[in-house]
């Protein structure tokens, strides 16, 4: 049979400083806005989150997360052909903060490039990468890496800071037999562009004094999206992944999805027919990661063992844009 691009190692890096919703709470108590944190809390499942130190970028949690999947798979960094990075959380507007990463790691051998497609990030490199080595046999190892910071980019005193959470999840894709990634889709609804981002700092509004005194080069939810979004969007691409790879999406062993609310994912199951206990939920212990949820949800669940060799996982992610993807991979 064909080869196909297949995860051979996983990391995954959690910064050290914890922040709980209790602290939280104290923060915006004097402003009168502690509540919302209840609220927040009790809609998402969410009980902490973890920050970055001061003097760490964004490319500093994904070298922590790439340089443990290496050490997994016992490769080291010159034996990297590609990196490629998804963020939507760079450490500069340019250059991109996948040679950054290179750097940092030395991977002298490794070509590298970005990806921005907000928490669809992670799934669309995967199948990026896969495409790609699929097309050309000399591409033998590619390290593809999630990582997020988007609370630097917060005004602190926004309660939205509530869901953002920092942390950097990596995989190492190498040609296998037998296992792999099997199927893909992509869907995007651009009109929901304007509802949560930082508007200004490109080129339809250049940073400005006026700009920063307004907020506008901090994140920022500007409109809700329809609460049903991810609901109806994530069964939308699972049908679509059991569709292309034949099967039913009920019967994968895991469903891996964006780790912003838990109540979606319970929804979401019901909708497939598929078992709760298949969908892991681990914002409570993470908190969400945005672009780094699902790839430091897969190294979860493979290091716990809760997934092993042979088994079916689903990634499906969706984010600001409005952006959703997903990959079905057979471990």
């Amino acid at each position: 049979m064909p080869e196909t691009a297949a995860v051979v190692a996983t990391g995954r890096y959690i910064p050290e400083r914890r922040v709980t919703n209790d602290e939280l709470r104290q923060r915006f108590e004097p402003h009168g806005k502690a509540e919302l944190i209840d609220r927040f809390e009790a809609s998402s499942g969410i009980l902490q989150r973890f920050y970055a130190a001061p003097d760490q970028a964004t490319s500093d949690l994904a070298l922590k997360a790439s340089q443990q999947a290496l050490s997994q798979a016992g490769r080291q960094p010159d034996d990297l052909d590609l990196i490629i990075l998804g963020t939507d959380t760079p450490d500069r507007l340019t250059p991109a903060t996948s040679v950054i990463l290179q750097a940092k790691l030395g991977a002298r051998q490794a070509g590298t490039f970005d990806i921005g497609c907000a928490c669809a990030s992670f799934p669309t490199g995967l199948a990026t990468a896969a495409g790609l080595m699929a097309g050309n046999p000399t591409l033998r190892s590619v390290l593809v890496v999630g990582a997020y910071l988007m609370q630097r980019l917060a005004d602190p005193d926004d309660p939205t800071v509530f869901f953002y959470g920092d942390g950097a999840g990596a995989a190492l894709l190498e040609p296998a037999e037998n296992r792999g990634i099997g199927a893909t889709a992509f869907m995007a609804d651009g009109r929901y562009a304007d509802h949560w981002g930082i508007m200004a700092g490109g080129t339809q509004e250049p940073a400005s004094q006026e700009a920063v005194a307004a907020g506008r080069t901090r994140v920022r939810l500007q409109e809700r999206y329809p609460p049903a979004i991810n609901e109806e969007g994530w069964p939308a691409v699972m049908r679509e992944l059991g569709r292309r790879g034949d099967f039913d999406p009920a019967t994968v062993d895991l469903a891996l999805f964006t780790q912003v609310n838990a109540g979606s994912i319970d929804t979401v199951c019901g909708t497939l027919g598929l078992p709760p206990e298949r969908a892991p939920r681990l914002m409570a212990e993470y908190g969400y990661t945005g672009s780094a949820c699902l790839p430091i949800t897969l190294d979860h669940v493979l290091r716990s063992g809760q997934a092993g060799r042979g088994d079916r996982v689903t990634l499906v992610g969706s984010g600001v844009g409005y952006n959703m993807a997903g990959v079905a991979l057979t471990l």
